[in-house]
């Protein structure tokens, strides 16, 4: 009787087939960087799927923000909720999907208090695969949030003139931005300690950088001093953007400055990230 085991049953190549390629010195390709971020991508997108609590900042949250904000400062700051709404909403959009965007650094960190990290650098992939995976991982994070937030915005009475063009544009931009933002957190991943510091430093960073902006009011009715600041911090320019595109508009300006930004931390924190995970 035979003692090698045909794990061709299982679906696999026989026990002496990679005997064989072992002996011939025969390897598996390896893997392009496209294929290797895709499955550490995928990777990510499990972890949501056995853990959906994940989720709870992309659906509860938005809906949590959009109606609290909208009816709580509709009528002081535009005078009905109708009214208010159509600023509002691709500001709140904009503000919920960037501060989200943390939670990849948290992510990182946690993996690396696990040990996988070590286990990722001893494979032959291409070394940025990992931390991109993680950044295309949350972009569908990023993209569920913003539908919900876009369809409580509709029931409320949104109604973007840019139409599903101008909606699908300014969601597009809004993706780009927040992968190119997610290195900074995946920085403060590996620079840091442990989880609870990672939250704590990117919540000093992101909450001045979200709430001083044109997101809920007009940068006009704000101290000269404060306009100044205002009038350039990238989240302006991005929520201006994505408040054109979907009112129609085609805001040059601004979506040059989002697209410029974003290339700015992809290649300023991109290039600290990976030297940090090849030093870690």
């Amino acid at each position: 009787m035979s003692t090698v085991t045909d794990d061709a049953t299982f679906g696999g190549p026989r026990t002496e087939d990679l005997a064989a390629l072992l002996l011939a010195g025969e390897r598996p390709p390896r893997p392009s960087a496209l294929s290797a971020s895709l499955t550490f991508g995928w990777r990510a997108m499990l972890k949501i799927k056995h853990v959906p609590e994940q989720l709870f900042d992309v659906t509860a949250f938005p809906v949590m923000m959009v109606l609290m904000y909208t009816y709580l400062f509709g009528g002081a700051l535009a005078g009905s909720v109708s009214a208010y709404i159509q600023y509002l909403l691709p500001g709140i959009l904009t503000l919920s999907v960037v501060m989200i965007t943390m939670y990849t650094g948290v992510s990182v960190n946690t993996d690396i208090a696990k040990g996988v990290f070590d286990r990722f650098r001893t494979l032959p992939i291409w070394r940025p695969a990992p931390m991109v995976g993680y950044l295309l991982g949350d972009a569908l994070r990023y993209l569920i949030a913003s539908v919900v937030m876009l369809t409580v915005g509709l029931v409320i009475g949104y109604r973007p003139h840019g139409g599903v063009a101008g909606v699908a544009a300014g969601v597009l931009l809004l993706l780009v931005f927040s992968f190119a933002f997610s290195w900074i957190w995946t920085m403060f991943g590996l620079l840091l300690r442990g989880e609870k510091s990672v939250m704590g430093v990117s919540m000093m960073v992101i909450f001045p950088l979200t709430f001083l902006s044109n997101i809920f009011v007009d940068p006009r009715t704000m101290p000269g001093w404060l306009q100044a600041f205002v009038n350039n911090s990238p989240v302006t320019h991005l929520a201006s953007a994505v408040r054109g595109l979907m009112a129609g508009d085609w805001p040059a300006a601004d979506i040059g400055w989002s697209l410029g930004w974003s290339a700015l931390f992809v290649v300023v924190f991109g290039a600290v990230t990976m030297r940090l995970y090849n030093r870690k």
